[in-house]
């Protein structure tokens, strides 16, 4: 009888028990606060929590007579009740599908919910699986929030079944397509056309963008038209850009892009635009050596060559004229449309410091300057912050020479001076101080023609010459040849300092304010006349009989008056 039971016991439990860690199939018969009643045709009803049968938020959706696959953890609990998982009889069955499509390598989808060191975690379909870092895109995302949340597919890398281990990755699912993209792009790929694309690298050069599968070159001078030193000044990793194809070889798949070719080309019409003479403000993108780039528009420059940077400023390096990013004017010297090409001038729109100098100061004109520097020649004198003039040593003075009139000033001194001359194309300004009084030797040369006979001062005794004054303000100078008659009396050293003398007038030089004259001339004058008037030699009267007759009768003469 003991027997009967125990096999009677065996029958109607050693069976059921065997359900234990199995999937059954039941139906819902009611729903109870939290849980779900439900029907697996065992001897007792199961209960399934509600939450078990929605993601965590959000409202379960079961209702009586629902027909469910639900996990038995135990047979029978304390209560004599059957425990039943609805998650876990979903996790059993993505299992069972996750091992088909890992073993056909089949894509699987899913959704990345939560974040774990070293990657993210995945549901599988009731499956969790990790997905690591590296395995998120192709290149590093830095926010890996929009992906969150969203269905998307997998690639299984390896999974355990035992352990319940899954390693996914969706950087696999993204080459695949990847590869097949490229193939598909380099088979339609022909100049000209206009695709999308994300910067993917920048460097100094140019900027790499992803087409989808496949990488193009954007050369830094295919960003824009306007100068742009760097691709980060108008680029940023991971940027949205639409580009044209401008070259493709189908050899060896290299891919030039612009993004300029698709805006409208600045230089077109620049010539009425920016018409020669014109004066326009722009700013210094780049200096040279050779000048500066200045930026009429974007996309539109022009080179100031240093010859043209300057009025006063000779052999400087640009940078020393001008900086980078600096507002300029410039006026347009030359357009050249078809090289793309405008010639500006910097120092044109400032004005010529010399005509405006001209304008404000013309010949006969006071200024006053301090003596910027003395030379071997003359003083020059500072005019304007960077116009000097000159004042030749002949100009310093009347009286005095120029070496010794240069001797009376000094570099820093402040002196006052006539405008003599302005020449504007050679950039000169000519000064005289000398000027500033009236020349004291213009009535004597006013008055002192050629031939005349004057009375001199001799001032200066020289081996070839004496050097004279006339009424003590004009200078002369008698050669050693004009100094007698006779050649043996032609000695200067007859002469003394101080000592009055007739000469007769050679030449009159009213520019070096100097007189030539001859002592010789005169006494061969005198020696002619007293022939005429009192005889020749031809008579009988000797040379001396006819001067001393003539030296008597001007003696008579002027005893008389």
């Amino acid at each position: 009888m003991t027997e009967d039971f125990a096999a009677l016991l065996d029958e109607t439990l050693g069976a059921d028990t065997g359900f234990a860690g199995s999937v059954v199939t039941g139906r819902v018969i009611r729903v109870d606060d939290d849980f779900a009643v439900v029907d697996v045709g065992l001897k007792s009803e199961g209960r399934v929590p509600l939450k078990e049968f929605a993601p965590q938020g959000q409202k379960a959706e079961v209702q009586p007579g629902d027909v469910i696959e639900l996990f038995v953890e135990r047979y029978e609990d304390r209560d004599g009740s059957i425990v039943l998982s609805r998650e876990k009889a979903r996790r059993e069955e993505a299992w069972t599908n996750l091992e088909k499509a890992f073993n056909a390598q089949q894509r699987v989808n899913g959704v990345i919910f939560g974040r774990v060191k070293g990657g993210f975690t995945v549901d599988l379909g009731g499956a969790v699986a990790f997905l690591p870092g590296s395995q998120v895109d192709i290149r590093p995302v830095r926010d890996v929030g929009p992906l969150m949340g969203s269905p998307q597919p997998f690639q299984i890398l390896k999974m355990d079944r035992a352990r319940g281990n899954i390693v996914v990755s969706r950087r696999a699912v993204l080459e695949e397509t990847r590869a097949e993209q490229r193939s598909e792009l380099i088979q339609g790929l022909k100049e000209g056309m206009i695709l999308d694309g994300v910067v993917k690298n920048i460097t100094d050069y140019g900027a790499f963008v992803d087409l989808g599968g496949v990488d193009g070159l954007l050369h830094v001078t295919d960003i824009a038209w306007r100068r742009i030193n760097h691709p980060s000044e108008a680029l940023t990793i991971g940027q949205q850009v639409r580009v044209q194809v401008i070259r493709f070889n189908p050899e060896t798949q290299r891919i030039s892009l612009g993004m300029k070719q698709l805006m409208s080309d600045p230089w077109e019409g620049v010539a009425i635009k920016y018409p020669v003479g014109a004066k326009f403000s722009g700013r210094v993108t780049n200096i040279t050596d050779y000048g500066a780039f200045v930026e009429l528009e974007p996309g539109v420059e022009g080179l100031v060559h240093v010859s043209e940077m300057s009025w006063t400023k000779k052999n400087v390096h640009p940078g020393k004229i001008v900086a980078t990013s600096q507002e300029v004017d410039v006026l347009i010297l030359d357009v050249d449309e078809p090289k793309r090409r405008i010639s500006l001038g910097l120092k044109q729109a400032q004005g010529n410091p010399w005509e405006l100098f001209l304008e404000q100061h013309g010949p006969g004109s006071i200024v006053e300057g301090e003596i910027r520097n003395i030379t071997e020649f003359g003083l020059f004198v500072g005019l304007a912050p960077e116009i000097d003039g000159m004042v030749h040593m002949s100009d310093l003075s009347w009286d005095v020479a120029g070496e010794q009139a240069m001797a009376e000033y000094q570099k820093g001194q402040i002196v006052k001076a006539k405008v003599l001359d302005v020449d504007v194309e050679k950039e000169r300004i000519s000064l005289g101080i000398k000027q500033l009084e009236a020349d004291p030797a213009a009535e004597v040369l006013d008055r002192v023609r050629k031939n005349d006979i004057v009375t001199c001062v001799v001032t200066k005794v020289e081996q070839n010459g004496i050097e004279v004054k006339v009424d003590e303000v004009l200078t002369g100078f008698i050669r050693r040849a004009e100094l007698a008659r006779d050649r043996n009396d032609q000695r200067p050293d007859k002469f003394a300092i101080g000592e009055k003398v007739d000469a007769k007038v050679t030449a009159v030089d009213r520019a070096a304010r100097r007189l030539a004259l001859t002592i010789k001339g005169k006494e061969v004058e005198e020696e002619r006349e007293a022939m005429k008037e009192y005889g020749s030699a031809d008579s009988g009267a000797s040379l001396g009989d006819i001067l001393g007759a003539a030296i008597r009768r001007r003696n008579q003469m002027a005893s008389e008056d």
